[in-house]
């Protein structure tokens, strides 16, 4: 008797589970019509997974990634949400830690990582981008420890018609060319165009180099400048002022009229900025051009008698000075 009851109450329930399960079908269908059509490449996706099934679809794609040193989409999507945690303790991102250990260059790096030949805390990780915890993560490349390198400050007189990159795909003439030891990987802090010569800092100290080209510290970079015509009074007093570029307004200037030359001002220039190309575009929006730039000093360092092309290293007391 029992079960026969059961059994009715079974037979009640099913239409309406059956009507329960076509509305929430009828509602999917509906969402989707809503939405519109999926775009190409996820049609292309959703019927290859169909064919091959979600686990084939994933191994094709970790396979893509592994031989192309891509980093997975789903990890670069979470760690690009995120910042680094506030605090004094450095962080930095997996391709950065490894490039500024002096193993080799980022797009390097990018490879080893795609390759899986670098772990995190005993782990291959597969995102260049993550952050890195320099005083709590271990990091290994092919199981061997990013070791701690001794910090080396290098001051160079780049001399004109040299790229500041480590490799030029067209064998043109790069800074690299003229350090002493080209072993040992040293980034530049900030740049010099190619026709723009004087100072320039490599390292291979993270938090010095972001010190320096972090605006917010005010450091200033002094240029001598020959422009292409006379600049008047007032035109150096809107260089004082500040400019308007198309980037936003530049920071009030230090500027200092040193000859005229046939027709043509010389003058220097202190900035507190980095950004590309600043003095070229304030001497042309005085609609002037720039004959020649060199960046004589940084902060109190000046470029003295160093040689063009030449290179000495930084004292400890002028490493000092720019750290304050």
């Amino acid at each position: 008797m029992a079960a026969r009851r059961c059994a009715a109450v079974r037979r009640a329930l099913l239409p309406a589970r059956h009507a329960r399960l076509r509305s929430a079908e009828e509602r999917r269908d509906g969402a989707a019509r809503r939405a519109g059509p999926l775009p190409l490449h996820r049609r292309e996706h959703e019927s290859r997974a169909r064919r091959l099934g979600h686990a084939a679809v994933a191994h094709h794609e970790d396979d893509h990634r592994r031989r192309h040193g891509t980093a997975d989409p789903r990890v670069s999507k979470r760690n690009a949400a995120q910042t680094p945690p506030p605090g004094d303790r450095p962080i930095k991102t997996l391709e950065r830690v490894l490039s500024r250990a002096g193993l080799g260059s980022r797009s390097e790096a990018r490879r080893w990582v795609g390759e899986g030949r670098v772990k995190v805390n005993g782990r291959v990780e597969g995102d260049p981008n993550r952050w890195i915890d320099l005083e709590r993560d271990r990091v290994l490349l092919d199981d061997r420890p990013i070791e701690k390198q001794e910090h080396v400050y290098l001051l160079l007189h780049k001399p004109k018609g040299y790229l500041t990159t480590y490799r030029d795909p067209e064998g043109r003439k790069t800074i690299y060319d003229l350090l002493p030891d080209r072993q040992q990987y040293l980034f530049p802090v900030g740049r010099l165009d190619l026709d723009t010569s004087g100072l320039l800092i490599l390292t291979n100290d993270t938090a010095f180099a972001e010190r320096l080209t972090n605006p917010d510290y005010h450091v200033p970079k002094t240029y001598l400048v020959k422009a292409s015509t006379h600049l008047s009074d007032e035109q150096l007093d809107s260089l004082r002022r500040g400019v308007e570029l198309r980037d936003g307004p530049t920071r009030p200037a230090i500027v200092t009229r040193v000859r005229e030359s046939g027709g043509r001002t010389v003058f220097t220039i202190t900035i507190t900025e980095g950004r590309n190309r600043q003095v070229r575009r304030m001497v042309e929006a005085l609609d002037a051009k720039v004959l020649k730039l060199v960046r004589t000093a940084i902060g109190p360092i000046e470029i003295g008698e160093l040689a063009a092309g030449a290179t000495r290293e930084l004292t400890r007391d002028e490493v000092d000075v720019l750290r304050r």
